[in-house]
């Protein structure tokens, strides 16, 4: 079934819904509708600290009239943590698991930003988590988002809770004390979204091919004897720039058995964020009152976002001078772990992470990607 492409593809949409609408004439108008179209959740588990609506962030007094813009004393650096879950909703007793875990960083003046990934299996310490009566475990971090989806006394899980214990085992690993914003991504909308962009012009950085569709899109047929359980024709992606719309865009960066294997996916699907974001500051997107309102739409299916007090727009009226040029996309480069007896046990990163998080803990990330240029994901 073709709707069940995207399920192993986490792209971090609250990037597009953050920047997509902040240059949208009249963003005043427009802002109810955004936020009542995104859905917001308590995805970190603890009260925001940021100021109402109705006071000024900087000093707490009544806000003038007419109210201020939206995102008025959102200042830099902001860090976002993106989780996207592998659901699985036809299937009753699955517990979500944590397939893409991505985090943002947005420099002080918020005109500059490094988006890199951590592998869904990377070894990671899991911390104790009461609301799931979890007791803590070392273990891959993908489980996070199970361990911490468990309801005690019920059979149904809550990703909602799970994302709490996601960013609790990132924040432990990363040194990342706090993070301004965080979105939980299923993935009923996400095809619909580039679709309704009119599609993506993405550059592919090595061939290949997919072992779920078909050329043109059908699904390949199961077979048990075949390599991947599958078998027929696959759709090919070649080296350059190519537009995709909504489902190739998804199978292309669903892709793991490929040389670089879930390292060469995670860049795979940075690169595919710049170009959804590239698509979306379209002018004749914009223009578009019918495109506006069906990236919109798409969003509201794909995504719950936690602005810690602040809105969707709150947010891309203060981005709206990031652009996809001034992101860079960031590998941080691993390895896998096996036990003694020869078991795979899961990832683990080369160290050069302990600089990177330290660096984003500083705000230094630009010196750091210019020391580190091997290790920036070419775009184009």
């Amino acid at each position: 079934m073709r709707w069940m492409v995207g399920r192993r593809i986490a792209i971090p949409l609250a990037v597009v819904a953050l920047l997509a609408v902040s240059v949208i004439a009249g963003v005043q108008l427009v802002r109810l509708h955004i936020d009542r179209a995104i859905p917001q959740a308590n995805l970190f588990g603890s009260p925001t600290t940021a100021p109402s609506a109705t006071l000024s962030p900087l000093d707490g007094q009544p806000s003038p009239s007419p109210s201020p813009l939206p995102g008025q004393g959102i200042h830099g650096p902001l860090n976002f943590l993106i989780v996207g879950v592998d659901t699985r909703e036809w299937i009753g007793s699955w517990m979500p698991h944590a397939d893409t875990v991505m985090i943002m960083h947005v420099n002080a003046d918020l005109t500059r930003a490094e988006l890199t990934s951590l592998p869904r299996d990377l070894v990671v310490d899991i911390p104790a988590f009461a609301p799931a009566h979890f007791g803590g475990q070392r273990t891959k971090l993908t489980h996070a988002m199970s361990l911490g989806s468990a309801v005690p006394g019920s059979n149904k899980p809550n990703p909602v809770q799970g994302f709490q214990l996601v960013a609790q085992t990132v924040g432990k690993y990363t040194g990342i004390s706090r993070f301004d914003a965080g979105a939980l991504l299923t993935f009923t909308g996400l095809r619909g979204l580039v679709d309704a962009l009119g599609g993506v012009d993405l550059y592919i950085d090595q061939r290949v091919q997919s072992i779920h569709l078909q050329p043109g899109g059908a699904g390949r047929p199961a077979c048990r004897s075949c390599e991947h359980g599958t078998t027929g024709p696959r759709a090919t992606y070649e080296v350059g720039v190519r537009h995709l719309n909504g489902w190739q865009a998804l199978d292309y960066a669903r892709q793991r058995y490929i040389p670089g294997a879930d390292y060469a996916r995670t860049r795979h699907q940075r690169q595919l964020v710049t170009a959804i974001v590239g698509a979306a500051l379209n002018r004749d997107v914009l223009a578009n009152p019918a495109t506006v309102e069906g990236v919109v739409r798409a969003l509201g299916s794909t995504l719950i976002f936690d602005g810690r007090g602040r809105t969707p727009t709150d947010f891309a009226y203060a981005l709206r001078n990031l652009r996809p040029a001034a992101m860079t996309l960031v590998s941080l480069p691993g390895g896998s772990v096996y036990s003694s007896g020869g078991q795979y046990l899961g990832e683990s990163l080369n160290g050069v992470q302990s600089s990177y998080f330290a660096a984003l803990r500083q705000d230094q990330l630009d010196s750091w990607a210019a020391a580190h240029p091997s290790m920036v994901d070419r775009v184009s």
